[in-house]
């Protein structure tokens, strides 16, 4: 089975491919995308340990790295680019990304900074990163106490989403995917999708198919989430407006990604912490009803996700909130919901931050 979605901009068109393909096939696609370039893989060790006999790459090509947030940092930056130095690649050429959102993350940064922007491939090996950051051009390294403070613009060539990865993801990293699948329910009438997709009620109603890795429902799934974030990113490719809504729950995601120092939770495991935070809040301060409180409540739970059971000082997150890349003028943003699959951006000052968290208490089930 196999989905094309496709992406334009103001700046590039490109496909998504979404499909259960065979290895063999999706080296063939590779190398026809591909065909007259240099290339630069960049692969990650867990696939490159899982995977390599199953590419078609020369080991002349591959720029290994290590797993986990914390290696997308510049010094690693720097090694690509270096490596793409060595190997000759011109304007002319490319870099492939094989691997989850930090091997997408900064390849796609090499990529947009290297002679001042070649072309890039993202092959994206989990669930995370193929509903959310191999999709939409958005690319950055870490610093010690900022999530995605150093970053770019800059879209891919295409994307190849092949579920067969899944099959070797593990049941922590399978549920940090789902994290940001469910982030999309929240939001599907804010995105302008031509037609409802209802994926609330698809992801309500599906969740045994889902968690089993029922290959034509994971196909869909990850299909109506790309037509979401498409939808946005063709409207609103620079998150000058629209594009905000896809950080519903990552406000206070990315303080707690910073805070443990990117070693204690999933970035999926975080927006799910941050989305029952902020359903509390806006349930407390009236923004929507009971009921729909409950429907939120529970189809988080469904998937067996439970609000954080851990305190952090208040004053130590907003500090962090401070130095996000979406806060100005002073003040914090967070998406709120507002109504069924509908959110809306606030901005609170430090101290109204602090009190917002006063006001929910304790992030604990």
């Amino acid at each position: 089975m196999k989905q094309i979605l496709n992406v334009k901009t103001n700046e590039k068109e490109y496909n998504i491919e979404i499909s259960d393909n065979s290895f063999s096939k999706l080296n063939k696609e590779i190398d026809e995308a591909t065909a007259g370039q240099k290339r630069l893989i960049v692969i990650s060790k867990k696939v490159y340990d899982l995977y390599y006999n199953k590419f078609d790459f020369s080991e002349d090509e591959l720029f290994i790295l290590k797993d986990g947030e914390q290696e997308k940092n510049y010094k690693n930056y720097l090694k690509i680019i270096e490596r793409a130095i060595e190997l000759g690649l011109t304007r002319k050429d490319v870099m492939v990304a094989v691997g989850g959102g930090v091997v997408g993350d900064i390849t796609g940064f090499a990529a947009s900074t290297y002679m001042r922007g070649i072309d890039y491939i993202q092959v994206p090996t989990t669930l995370l990163s193929a509903v959310d950051s191999s999709v939409g051009g958005k690319n950055a390294i870490d610093l010690k106490n900022a999530k995605n403070i150093i970053g770019t613009f800059w879209q891919p060539k295409a994307v190849f989403i092949n579920i067969n990865f899944l099959n070797t993801l593990d049941k922590r990293q399978f549920l940090s995917g789902l994290g940001e699948v469910l982030k999309y329910a929240f939001i599907e009438e804010n995105c302008g999708y031509e037609t409802a997709l209802y994926l609330f009620e698809f992801l309500t109603l599906g969740c045994e198919k889902i968690l089993q890795k029922e290959p034509i429902t994971i196909i869909r799934m990850i299909e109506y989430c790309l037509n979401l974030k498409t939808a946005v990113v063709n409207q609103d490719e620079k998150e000058g407006g629209l594009r905000k809504v896809l950080n519903f729950g990552h406000t206070l995601a990315h303080a707690l990604e910073t805070i443990t120092r990117y070693k204690k939770y999933t970035h999926g495991e975080a927006v799910v912490y941050g989305m029952f935070f902020i359903i509390n809040w806006a349930y407390k301060q009236e923004y929507i009803t009971y009921s729909y409180y409950r429907l939120s409540i529970e189809l988080l739970e469904k998937y067996g996700f439970k609000p954080l059971n851990k305190e952090f000082p208040p004053e130590k997150l907003v500090e962090i909130m401070k130095k996000d890349k979406k806060a100005s003028d002073g003040k914090i943003t967070f998406i709120i919901p507002y109504a069924k699959k509908k959110v809306k951006e606030i901005k609170l000052t430090p101290e109204e931050t602090v009190y917002m968290f006063e006001g929910v208490k304790k992030l604990t089930n």
